[in-house]
């Protein structure tokens, strides 16, 4: 059993570098490419009178091709295969960095006036495309709102801008305040606040503290015209809709999050794990089920398939389920007996302190799922991961793995549950598929075709917390329904030139059709 070793706290470990760099960081070993663009088909200018404009209402203007495709490349695997084949996702454009909230509203005031499409941008670690600037215009560029504001430590909130990235307000607040917003994504340091905030993201230890949806008090908006507003700034109210909530989400489509309020917790001191293993990966789902029906909340409760118990623990005899919690010790020692009770009805315990140990020095490293597979180019490799209930979960995991196997080219696909509530969870799914170079654009829309559509059909979350902008717009309106009227509505009611991000979310765009749909 391990004892006394918290989980909030990587910084200490060897694996774990504070300060990671951008994604722009795989620009060095991926060429610019002199190719057209693969996801902009035509788009809009700004003219030179409004970049002298923009030149004179913010920090620093970039128009050089080779410098917006370093500022605007991304994560997602399917900006990367235009990539390698030598041409760049968007390369049209003109990169704004701004310094401040003025500077935000100036350049929007700008850009609102001339009719100019805005796409917010900071640490460009999305794996779904949201914040490719499809058609063109202007990329904000928020990163330069990068401090903590403020910190009531009798209420335990934090003001924090939206640019600052993970790693560094994190690392802050434990060794200034001693306290963690227990937030831990797998791209912690590459991401920034207001990317979680605007994509719902959710960090490896959602089960204690929540998601960010749950840690946020209050934002702060620039809409598109320049105009600020607070939302929220309360624990909780009935003052109509929860309007800070629009925005949690929202994908800089409903306006700029320029800063927000987020509620942290004393930094932990004690932690404990286990780790069991199950025959089938429904067994291990309904133990899921059961430790939290009984009110057991563990900071980790994280469930692999075979496959990936064998990729990720050399156990690929077992449906490896990990269980780790921290804080106070009456709570965490109360909640991994309640674990172990309903755990050990089904299998044997593994052993715990190697499991753990392995997941504490490897959780930060992204497509872990693919190690063992050729790597030849036409190697793909992405991740889908959707949320649904406990009734419809088991029934999800294996269609979804036979839609995808049922692709030509596909090599593997397989799942881990990573977040987990007491009505459902989250099942994040890793497929990978070699085929001929040119074909794997038409691989992957086919295998994200398919995964989706039984997704739909069961009326399960077509996201947890990695978001929809053009991955998952295609399919939002089917997914949806009748409430994808309600937020075309929204839409038009905040930003009713439809300059914010266009082409997300399967949103309508006045500046043409959005590449995937």
């Amino acid at each position: 059993m391990i004892s006394r070793q918290t989980i909030t706290n990587p910084f200490n470990r060897g694996r774990y570098t504070v300060g990671a760099p951008s994604p722009s960081s795989w620009a060095q070993r991926t060429p610019v490419g002199d190719g057209p663009a693969a996801l902009q088909s035509d788009p809009v200018e700004v003219p030179d009178a409004v970049v002298e404009r923009l030149r004179g209402a913010a920090k620093a203007v970039h128009t050089g091709r080779e410098e917006v495709v370093t500022r605007t490349r991304d994560w997602w695997a399917g900006s990367m295969i235009g990539e390698t084949a030598g041409s760049p996702a968007t390369p049209q454009a003109v990169v704004v960095e701004a310094a401040d909230e003025e500077q935000v509203a100036a350049v929007l005031r700008i850009c609102h006036e001339e009719g100019i499409p805005v796409t917010a941008s900071a640490g460009r670690s999305n794996v779904t495309g949201a914040a490719l600037p499809v058609f063109g215009g202007v990329v904000l560029d928020v990163c330069g709102l990068d401090r903590i504001l403020s910190y009531d430590a009798e209420s335990q909130v934090v003001d924090v801008q939206a640019g600052m990235f993970g790693d560094l307000f994190e690392k802050e607040l434990q060794e200034t305040h001693g306290v963690t917003t227990g937030h831990w994504p797998s791209a912690f340091a590459l991401s920034t606040v207001g990317g979680w905030i605007a994509c719902r993201g959710a960090g490896q230890l959602s089960t204690r503290y929540g998601k960010i949806e749950d840690m946020v008090v209050g934002v702060d908006v620039v809409h598109a015209d320049g105009t600020r507003a607070t939302y929220g700034d309360y624990s909780r109210a009935a003052t109509g809709p929860d309007l800070r909530q629009l925005f949690v989400g929202s994908e800089g489509t409903l306006g700029v999050i320029v800063s927000a309020r987020l509620r942290v917790h004393p930094l932990p001191e004690y932690a404990k794990a286990l780790a069991f293993g199950f025959e089938t990966f429904a067994q291990g789902l309904e133990a899921c089920r059961r430790i939290l029906q009984r009110g057991a909340t563990p900071a980790v409760l994280r469930l692999y398939d075979a496959l990936e118990s064998g990729v990720h623990f050399d156990q690929p005899d077992t449906n490896l389920l990990l269980i780790a919690d921290e804080g106070d010790p009456a709570l965490v020692d109360a909640a991994l007996r309640v674990s172990r009770e309903v755990c050990e009805e089904y299998g044997p315990e593994l052993d715990s302190e190697t499991v753990f140990a392995r997941w504490l020095d490897e959780r930060m490293l992204v497509g872990k799922s693919s190690d063992g597979f050729k790597q030849s180019p036409g190697f793909v490799a992405d991740t889908l991961e959707m949320a649904a209930s406990w009734k419809d979960l088991p029934v999800i995991y294996d269609e979804v793995v036979a839609a995808i196997r049922s692709v030509p080219g596909t090599l593997a696909a397989s799942a881990h549950q990573s977040h987990a509530y007491t009505d459902g969870a989250c099942v994040y799914f890793s497929l990978r598929g070699d085929v001929d170079p040119a074909e794997r654009r038409a691989w992957y829309r086919s295998v994200w075709d398919a995964a989706n559509a039984v997704l739909i059909e069961h009326g399960a979350a077509l996201s947890h917390h990695h978001g929809c902008g053009l991955l998952r717009g295609p399919y939002l309106a089917d997914a949806l329904g009748a409430g994808f009227a309600t937020f075309t509505a929204v839409k038009e009611a905040l930003d009713p030139k439809g300059i914010l991000n266009p082409g997300k979310l399967g949103l309508p765009s006045r500046f043409g059709t959005s590449p995937l749909s």
